[in-house]
């Protein structure tokens, strides 16, 4: 799985970069199924994660949260994430 993380408009510390990558350890089951994971972090007036997933089958994903605060982004952001890879495995297992 590759996974690339990008921070707009503002730095991303390493401590925040820790914080995502162990969040991040919650899909780690569904690695073998996504080839691509591209992470945009954003900041305006709120903080914005986003991220588009690229299963082996071909399927995309794209999940995106907003929040005041960055740890509560990441961490609404990852249960989105972690629900949507969980539905399209789902949906892949049946179509077998």
């Amino acid at each position: 799985m590759n996974t690339e993380i990008k921070a707009v408009h503002f730095t991303l510390k390493d401590e925040n970069r820790e914080y995502l990558n162990k969040k991040l350890s919650r899909i780690h089951n569904a690695e073998n199924m996504i080839v691509d994971l591209l992470i945009t972090l954003t900041h305006d007036k709120e903080f914005s994660a986003e991220a588009t997933v690229n299963f082996r089958w071909g399927k995309s994903i794209h999940v995106k949260e907003t929040e005041f605060d960055l740890h509560a982004a990441i961490d609404k952001f990852i249960d989105k994430l972690d629900a949507s890879i969980v539905k399209e495995k789902e949906k892949e297992k049946q179509k077998r």
